[in-house]
């Protein structure tokens, strides 16, 4: 490693589930591997977390389970590291730049206080289509996907019930919503914030691919849950719609990256600013 390599941190919220999500995030970040370097860090079953100092770009996780409950030790670290990470974006030129994914966008939703979040009805499993906002219209993170575009969503909580006056206060914005559901009458979930310039995260798994999520539904007990779920005409829908160039590929092959050029030509900008 030389010194103008980009150093990013994967902070892992799997809790030890074996999962797809991990090597899909390896695959993209691989992607960029002739700028920059990696390394793992095991959040909640180790409580590992870096020295800030040490890496440029964070990517936090998707994972399992409630975010609203931890074992008190890795959560308040957890907590205590995003703020540190603003504090440090405070105070200094270099800054940090964060993607927050699935389970830690709702953390860190309910963290800042922007949002209420809840167990939803039934679980959200498959391939969605994600509306932005008019502030996402412009946000560089989604330049060059369509509106709506399509992502892979799993949860079986939500971020809802904005706080627009702390939205307001801290600047951040709602940048996507979930798709309308006319029939029913449940309000729509926050997809994505741009909580700042530098710190942004997604309700769904912008690092999904087919082949991944190929892979989970060959595993039959998967495959009759979902069936037993959604029915088996969705389920050969999300099939195709899995198939589909536009749709899945397109997200994987944008949104990530996109995250990650912004955030790679900001830090050699900066740094070469502060160089001369």
């Amino acid at each position: 490693m030389n010194e103008h390599t980009i150093r990013i941190a994967i902070l892992d919220m799997y809790n030890g589930e074996p999962n797809q999500g991990m090597r899909c995030i390896i695959d993209i970040v691989n992607r960029f591997n002739q700028i920059v370097s990696f390394k793992i860090f095991d959040v909640r079953r180790k409580s590992e977390l870096p020295k800030i100092k040490d890496y440029d770009i964070y990517i936090s996780t998707g994972g399992p389970g409630n975010p609203l409950e931890g074992d008190g030790i890795w959560d308040k670290n957890y907590y205590a590291f995003i703020d540190d990470l603003v504090l440090w974006n405070n105070e200094n030129e270099v800054k940090k730049h964060v993607l927050f994914i699935c389970h830690s966008f709702q953390m860190a939703c309910k963290h800042f206080g922007l949002a209420e979040i809840t167990k939803r009805n039934d679980t959200s499993f498959g391939v969605m289509t994600v509306h932005k906002t008019k502030e996402g219209n412009n946000d560089p993170l989604f330049e060059g996907l369509a509106d709506p575009f399509y992502a892979v969503d799993s949860r079986d909580y939500q971020v809802v019930q904005p706080h627009l006056n702390v939205f307001a206060d801290k600047g951040a914005k709602i940048i996507s919503l979930e798709k309308i559901r006319d029939h029913v009458q449940f309000e729509r979930a926050i997809m994505a914030v741009r909580f700042t310039k530098y710190f942004v995260g997604t309700q769904f798994h912008p690092e999904a691919d087919p082949i991944s999520f190929v892979a989970n539904l060959r595993k039959a007990e998967t495959r009759e849950k979902i069936i037993n779920m959604k029915g088996r005409t969705k389920f050969r829908n999300m099939l195709e719609d899995l198939l589909d160039e536009d749709k899945i590929y397109k997200t994987n092959e944008t949104l990530i990256p996109n995250f990650l050029r912004l955030a790679i030509n900001d830090l050699m900008k900066t740094k070469k600013i502060l160089s001369n």
